[in-house]
């Protein structure tokens, strides 16, 4: 595979994402209207592995990045490409490029509407419509707690959370969500002593974002994302769910969280979304790029 490409008069190759200025993946991201702040670039290039497309005297013309998780598994983000470089093949060349580097490893991503066409003719399948949750927190209910019992969970202690989303998720990232925990502030909920969900709040984009969030049923899910809502009333907040519809979703927009807008969660390999009854599920993403 071409470890470069030629775009129209230049010629890009792949350099290692964390040789790179920090602003200028800022602008590369700012330049298609994504949110991610310099500190937000910061934290992904700790969490996983990526490279950039530059040209022979280093600018940045788009970029890639993935996030080993489990043994065979990674999940793909960060995929930009600038309006100038969109149309040559820049975009496909940088996918390439990722799929060489993971080698055997099951992919997952969450495409735009604009990348879905391209992510289909590299072999990705379609599986949930991600839905963008975001607004001024408002209206939030009081809960009660049947049974059981919701507490901050520090990070320190985040190695409890393991098993219950290793079920939700599919595979053991406990790297990953340790590394969250740093940046987050964790909420559980515990039955009998045993952690039956959680779910982080952390700063991104200007903003606060709500997950992920794991619990085995719409009930639990609830109580764990209001938790949260309340010490933000008034605030700006965004949440990504696969729930279409349902009492889940139903809160979010009673709270002031509309949908602004949609990705597409697809996937290469095995088949990355495996829901089952009465077991932990993944209410809320933990990013577009971490899933």
């Amino acid at each position: 595979m071409g470890k470069s490409v030629r775009v129209k008069s230049f010629e890009l190759v792949a350099q290692d994402i964390s040789e790179v200025d920090t602003h200028l993946l800022h602008a590369l991201s700012a330049g298609v209207g994504w949110p991610h702040r310099p500190a937000d670039w910061d934290f992904l290039r700790q969490v996983g592995q990526g490279i950039v497309a530059v040209d022979e005297i280093g600018r940045v013309f788009g970029s890639a990045m993935w996030f080993p998780q489990g043994e065979d598994f990674a999940t793909v983000g960060l995929v930009i490409t600038t309006p100038r470089a969109q149309a040559q093949g820049a975009g496909r060349w940088l996918m390439e490029q990722v799929t060489e580097r993971c080698k055997e490893r099951n992919l997952a991503l969450n495409a735009t509407r604009a990348a879905y066409p391209l992510y289909l003719t590299l072999g990705f399948q379609q599986e949930a419509t991600v839905f963008m949750h975001r607004g001024n927190v408002s209206g939030v209910p009081e809960l009660r707690l049947p049974h059981g019992a919701l507490s901050e969970l520090p990070a320190t202690e985040i190695g409890e959370i393991t098993a219950c989303d290793t079920l939700g998720f599919g595979v053991n990232r406990s790297r990953v969500l340790a590394q969250l925990s740093e940046i987050s502030t964790t909420c559980v909920l515990r039955r009998h002593g045993e952690v039956v969900g959680y779910a982080m709040r952390r700063p991104f984009g200007g903003l606060q974002v709500v997950g992920p969030i794991v619990a085995d049923n719409d009930d639990d899910a609830i109580l764990l994302v209001a938790w949260h809502l309340r010490t933000l009333n008034g605030q700006q907040v965004r949440i990504d769910t696969r729930e279409a519809a349902g009492p889940f979703a139903d809160l979010l927009s009673q709270c002031g969280l509309a949908v602004s807008e949609t990705t597409i969660t697809m996937s290469k390999g095995r088949r990355f979304l495996n829901r089952s009854a009465n077991a932990p599920w993944v209410y809320a993403l933990a990013g577009h790029a971490l899933s």
